[in-house]
């Protein structure tokens, strides 16, 4: 596969100018006292400063600076944010009620729309997951078997409006790879009368080469707006474009084995920047996978094997298989209300073969490096964006608090519905029995 590479200087000044959300000026916090963990070098006691938005200095023996709030984090942990690397928050409220749900377009072929546009900042399960040190996530759009959705968006989990929130509006574009049979399991059950295979295979055939038009199609646009051709402007094109010319990556839709070594195939033939996102039954071709520089954003761990006759601890395992394999792999929830269960997803990989430490990079580090975004997010070095968690323990463990958190160097309230609900109901008064 083409290599994803790091944004540039360009990548960056478009970031800026499409509103990426800063603190205010001269906001400077320095965390003091915690047992930092960069995920970029091993772990110490000491101080990170952040300034206007970013982190300024790091290690052992900093000082903080004259005029910054101090937060005191002695006895505690500083960790980086986490990422959700493929989530619908801000997309779908409840998911029952159809006017709160903004994931999915009309239309299988929706490569202009940007997810960023749809988002609800006000959603209830934006500061849920931020309670629990999610600061960022790749919020996607939907679509079915075959389909090109849409763009996913990178945004920061906090701001009064999309503007405020969002770091890329554009930052992946979702296909969906069409399948093949296997790999739906109890999930991807079909009603009405079965197909037969020819049917299957045509069926498939037909969906790969819909996929082929629109990838030429971005191809001939691209070309003929550099030979300076004089044509309307199409927006569908011109987002293809971008695909086919490799300046923005494919979060490429594909679960099982067959289904999985066909989307890379595809891929590869076309000669796109993808990652495969869901990768259920990836561990039956863990080699395969890595001797194509093929990486994963794995669909939750907690969840029901892919077919009848497998193990019932297949998607547990999953994660540590492919780790094992040199594949690289991130964890990401696919959903809105469960998105606060990322490090939990991660946590349920640890005890079937998963190392605890490439676990926690599963849910900060490696998705950024997998989208290009690695020089700006991920780890708490020197230049990158200030997302931070601080927490009293392990954030992988259940019973950890997130105490204090940093998106993109802004202080952020934990207050959420869960929070109060349980506040209130513990607070109840105690029944008064009449004799």
């Amino acid at each position: 596969m083409q290599a994803i590479r790091k944004c540039g200087p360009a990548a960056v000044a478009l970031v800026l100018a499409l509103g990426m959300a800063a603190p205010a000026a001269g906001q400077t916090y320095a965390i003091q006292g915690g047992t930092v963990h960069t995920l970029a070098g091993r772990a110490f006691v000491g101080t990170v400063v952040i300034s206007e938005g970013r982190i300024v200095a790091v290690g052992e023996n900093v000082e903080p600076p004259a005029g910054a709030e101090v937060v005191d984090a002695t006895g505690k942990h500083v960790y980086p944010g986490m990422f959700d690397a493929v989530s619908g928050l801000g997309l779908t409220e409840i998911g029952a009620v159809d006017v709160t749900n903004d994931s999915r377009e009309q239309g299988n072929f929706n490569p202009h729309l940007q997810a960023a546009t749809a988002i609800h900042p006000a959603s209830e399960h934006i500061p849920v997951a931020r309670a629990n040190g999610i600061t960022l996530t790749m919020a996607a759009p939907q679509g079915g078997d075959g389909s090109i959705a849409g763009q996913a968006s990178l945004v920061g989990l906090d701001g009064w409006t999309v503007e405020e929130m969002w770091v890329e509006p554009g930052a992946a574009m979702v296909i969906r790879y069409p399948s093949l049979g296997g790999g739906g399991g109890f999930r991807g059950r079909r009603f009405g009368p079965p197909r037969s295979w020819r049917q299957q295979q045509e069926r498939y055939e037909e969906a790969v080469e819909r996929l082929d038009e629109w990838m030429d199609a971005g191809r001939r646009y691209d070309q003929a707006a550099k030979a300076g051709v004089d044509m309307p402007r199409d927006l569908k094109n011109e987002a293809m474009a971008k695909v086919v010319g490799g300046e923005m990556p494919v979060l490429l839709g594909a679960d099982g084995e067959r289904n999985i070594r066909n989307a890379v195939e595809w891929a590869e033939r076309q000669e796109i920047r993808f990652v495969i996102t869901g990768g259920r039954e990836a561990w039956k071709i863990a080699e395969w996978l890595a001797e194509h520089d093929v990486q994963i954003i794995l669909s939750p761990t907690q969840t029901m094997p892919s077919g009848l006759d497998e193990a019932y601890d297949e998607a547990y395992a999953n994660p540590g298989k492919l780790h094992a394999a040199g594949v690289k792999i991130a964890f990401a929830t696919f959903n809105s209300s469960a998105s606060r269960t990322l490090p939990y997803e991660a946590a349920q990989a640890v005890p079937y073969g998963l190392p605890h430490e490439a676990a926690l990079e599963a849910v900060t580090k490696n998705a950024a490096e997998m989208l290009g975004l690695g020089d700006r997010i991920g780890t708490i070095e020197e230049g990158k964006l200030a997302n931070i968690m601080i927490t009293d323990g392990d954030p992988l463990e259940i019973q950890t608090q997130v105490t204090d958190l940093f998106i993109l160097g802004r202080g952020v309230s934990l207050d959420n519905k869960h929070k109060s609900l349980y506040e209130k109901y513990r607070g109840r008064p105690g029944r008064r029995i009449v004799s």
